[in-house]
């Protein structure tokens, strides 16, 4: 499969790389050159902007295209307006964070989607995150109907994650000691190792399959309590947890999925428990928790010093467990 990507350097875009290319896939990267830009010196790579530089990709065909990085309709309308009779198939890359309401658990595709309070406006952030994928996800589809895979990918992580969410727990929990613990061992916790996304994008996109689909995991309910004794029989630490009730936490100041990540307050509980049968139907694996924890602990190993992207700092860990240790 000739394959071109969108990005392609960061996180989900190196794996997608790496995974097309142990495929036997022929891989072109479209990007500005400004992340990791000595990655896969085999490739071809394109440079530029796609927010005014689609034309470099005039004259060339490949028979799909991944776009990992589009988080403005007009531009990811552009792009497949651009590529719609140069590609046979275009993945989008989206996020379960489309939809508007997180309180029900299971929910499937068919749930309502988020919008923008200003729909001319461009600026990404917490509030319009969702809604401008959304948005992009419906520009894609107009573009190119019947022939888009829109992926409504959950947390990704793994090695190389530049977000630091799930590293902060197999990292804290290695450290050993007594760790905060978010409200209580059942609260439910979905997401997916980045290889096991890849694999499954690049089947799908070798196959030609469209539709919108929920990407996260694991195939089972999973709670946080499952995730922590995964990580210290790992790391082997002598970890011991404390779980702190939400209303405390909150009392305290501490900011769910930021300061206590893969974390979210009861009410939006259905964000951790997003049904994914569809895409389990269409073949989606996942490798065990264990050798994601293994993983990304090693690669972690890698980073020395370097500042973490999420979690609590260690004299706020300390602050909070110490008055709940004293009520």
């Amino acid at each position: 499969m000739k394959l071109l990507i969108i990005g392609g350097t960061k996180f989900l875009g190196r794996h997608l790389v790496e995974a097309a290319l142990n495929a036997g896939h022929t891989v072109t990267l479209f990007n500005r050159g400004r992340t990791n830009p000595d990655l896969f010196p085999e490739v071809e790579k394109i440079h530029g902007d796609r927010d005014g530089q689609l034309d470099l990709l005039a004259g060339r065909r490949w028979d799909a295209v991944i776009d990992t990085c589009g988080s403005v309709p007009r531009v990811v309308s552009a792009s497949a307006r651009l590529l719609a009779d140069k590609v046979d198939h275009y993945t989008f890359i989206s996020t379960i964070s489309v939809y508007a309401d997180n309180s029900a658990p299971d929910e499937d595709e068919s749930a309502g989607v988020d919008f923008m309070d200003d729909p001319t406006s461009e600026e990404v952030t917490g509030r319009s995150y969702g809604a401008l994928k959304a948005l992009c996800e419906e520009a894609a589809e107009g573009a190119m109907p019947g022939r888009v895979l829109t992926v409504r990918a959950g947390l990704i992580v793994g090695p190389h994650d530049p977000t630091g969410r799930y590293t902060y727990w197999v990292e804290r929990v290695a450290r050993g000691g007594e760790v905060l613990a978010p409200d209580s061992p059942e609260v439910p916790v979905q997401y997916i190792d980045v290889r096991d996304l890849s694999e499954w994008i690049l089947r799908m996109a070798a196959g030609r399959r469209a539709g919108v689909y929920n990407v996260t995991g694991p195939a089972k309910p999973y709670t946080m309590g499952e995730f922590l004794a995964v990580c210290r029989a790992v790391s082997g630490s002598d970890a011991r947890f404390t779980w702190v009730p939400e209303p405390v936490l909150m009392q305290r100041g501490v900011v769910p999925w930021v300061d206590l990540p893969l974390w979210v307050p009861e009410s939006m509980a259905g964000f951790s428990t997003r049904n994914i049968d569809k895409a389990l139907a269409a073949g989606l694996t996942f490798r065990s928790p264990e050798t994601t924890v293994r993983d990304t602990l090693a690669w972690a190993a890698t980073l020395g010093q370097a500042e973490r992207g999420a979690g609590l700092k260690p004299e706020q860990e300390a602050g909070v467990l110490a008055a709940w240790n004293q009520r």
